[in-house]
């Protein structure tokens, strides 16, 4: 989040072609979708903890935390220097320069998923984990708690036939992003977060575009950058 604060506050004083970055239709779909990432990103951690804080006592919270550590480590970890690296751009040689902090950022973002567990790993830990009876269960609960959000039907169909097909280690990061992507989706909802709709549709149902700025936000721009940092 503070790549994202640090984007957002230049964008916001930093001016071109007589208007100030913010204002800009395209930084400004830059700006919400990192927001919007990051809105996702911090409620699947939060529900995870959870998880783990509720596992000595409840089995099905257990075995949820054993099931998405992995799918959120996988998906934090690998969108991590992708993010910074978008943050950097959006002050352009300013965010480059070892004066500012997010070349530090940048260059330490790698590193969790070096030392915590590469993505391959990831998968084949989910892989190990997913095919019980318990994981089945969690998978059903957290389709419930998303129901009615955009994509989510599709995504546990697309989870489902890669945890049953023979191909499942070579599809196996497919499942784990969309398991990380659907908890995210789950706990925006479950928290009652007015931009979960907006999460799904972009993340498990539009377009997933390779940079930020390729989702279709319907508008909710404005309302992203404020929540991710209000203005004074």
């Amino acid at each position: 989040r503070m790549a994202l604060a640090q984007a957002l506050h230049h964008a916001r004083h930093r001016i071109v072609f007589q208007k100030k970055l913010a204002d800009q239709p395209m930084m400004r779909s830059v700006l919400a979708d990192m927001a919007l990432e990051s809105e996702g990103a911090v409620a699947a951690v939060m529900r995870l903890c959870r998880a783990f804080d509720r596992a000595p006592q409840d089995a099905q919270e257990a075995a949820r935390a054993r099931l998405f550590t992995p799918a959120i480590k996988f998906w934090v970890c690998k969108r991590a220097p992708a993010f910074v690296y978008e943050a950097m751009e959006c002050l352009g040689g300013n965010g480059y320069v070892e004066d500012c902090v997010l070349p530090r950022l940048y260059r330490e973002a790698p590193v969790n998923a070096i030392w915590e567990g590469s993505g391959n790993v990831m998968g084949l830990d989910l892989l190990r984990v997913a095919r019980g009876e318990e994981a089945r269960g969690v998978l059903a609960e957290l389709a419930r708690e998303a129901s009615g959000l955009p994509g989510v039907e599709e995504a546990v169909q697309r989870i489902a036939a890669t945890l049953q097909s023979a191909q499942a280690e070579t599809q196996a990061r497919i499942a784990v992003e969309d398991m990380a992507m659907l908890a995210a989706a789950a706990a925006l909802q479950a928290g009652g977060s007015d931009i979960a709709h907006a999460f799904a549709q972009a993340r498990l149902a539009g377009r997933r575009g390779a940079t930020y700025g390729a989702a279709d936000l319907s508008g909710r721009e404005q309302h992203l950058m404020q929540r991710a940092l209000p203005e004074s």
